[in-house]
């Protein structure tokens, strides 16, 4: 099965991400190994962007929250903990602190 979104295909979750943003993920995080000028260009486009699109930190927002509300029981695997009220309870009785 293939995925298109606004008539390009996405084959990854990098894609995904790149095509709901408008711009490749690199140039918000970074790459490895860049120099400090590559670093300054990047941010200062990042910040071209930002100036040009002041939403996008919103849709950004939004795509993250849809991913984490999607994906958040196999991202966190919370297991609820058994109560141990019972034996609070029974300690204090016989005199024992919990």
């Amino acid at each position: 099965m293939r995925t298109y979104i606004g008539g390009h295909q996405a084959v990854s979750d990098t894609d995904f991400v790149e095509l709901a943003l408008g711009t490749p993920v690199e140039l918000w995080l970074g790459v490895e190994g860049e120099t400090e000028m590559e670093r300054a260009a990047r941010l200062a486009a990042a910040h071209d962007i930002l100036a040009d699109d002041p939403d996008l930190p919103d849709r950004v927002s939004q795509i993250a929250a849809e991913a984490i509300e999607a994906y958040a029981p196999e991202l966190f695997n919370v297991v609820p903990l058994p109560s141990d009220q019972g034996r609070r309870r029974q300690a204090r009785r016989n005199g024992v602190a919990a």
